[in-house]
């Protein structure tokens, strides 16, 4: 696969646990507090850029659940600058919503974003209307792979940070062809180092960084391409 630019590579955080029913992991975890409706958080959620610079959400103190790190998150808005206004984005295993709320906050037009569970899903819920981005933003509670089997609706960005080492990366990346992607869709996979995922055929390695133990992808669909299954 062709690679625009080398590797970026941050450096190394805490290495991520045993992934969490959430599909985030702890690291970097700050002592928390209780949110306005009474449920202790695990800390809160910067956005970093765009409309909601600077904003503070809290996060729900579940297991594993944490936001992707700063460096990561503003390495790749960086890559998307271009592509982000007016974009409609899905977050499959959003866990904090950050990737999505990020994209939201530096002008996509819409997100939704599947969480399975109910109360990290209310929790976004929460902070998408502190942000007052209901109009813009929905929360699916579902598994990720069931609610890529309903009925599809094409996307031009793709979050997809799936649990690690549970054999979810490629028939999630297989699921999102059955009509989930527009013809030039991105999509972001945030794997574990060590492996290398397989991908279908018509995905085309844009942009790469590693952080610690994870290394995440940026693809761009190439639709006139030949397809094939991951």
């Amino acid at each position: 696969m062709t690679v625009d630019k080398p590797t970026g590579t941050i450096p190394a955080m805490t290495r991520r646990p045993p992934p969490s029913r959430s599909g985030k992991s702890a690291v970097g975890r700050p002592q928390g507090g209780r949110s306005a409706s009474g449920r202790r958080d695990a800390g809160r959620l910067r956005i970093i850029g765009g409309d909601y610079r600077r904003r503070l959400l809290p996060v729900l103190d579940s297991p594993g659940l944490r936001p992707t790190p700063d460096r990561v998150r503003e390495t790749l808005f960086n890559w998307l600058t271009a592509d982000l206004p007016g974009a409609r984005v899905l977050d499959l295993f959003a866990g904090t919503g950050a990737l999505g709320l990020e994209a939201l906050s530096r002008g996509a037009r819409q997100a939704s974003f599947v969480e399975r569970d109910p109360r990290v899903a209310r929790q976004l819920e929460e902070n998408l209307a502190t942000l007052d981005a209901t109009q813009r933003g929905r929360v699916i509670t579902a598994d990720a792979a069931t609610f890529l089997a309903g009925p599809p609706t094409p996307c031009s960005l793709v979050f997809l940070d799936p649990p690690f080492r549970q054999g979810l990366a490629e028939p999630c990346c297989e699921a999102l062809e059955a009509g989930w992607l527009t013809d030039e869709a991105l999509i972001y996979l945030e794997c574990e180092a060590e492996r290398q995922p397989l991908v279908p055929a018509t995905w085309r390695l844009h942009r790469e960084v590693r952080a610690g133990d994870s290394h995440g992808r940026l693809y761009r669909r190439d639709a006139s391409s030949q397809h094939d299954a991951c």
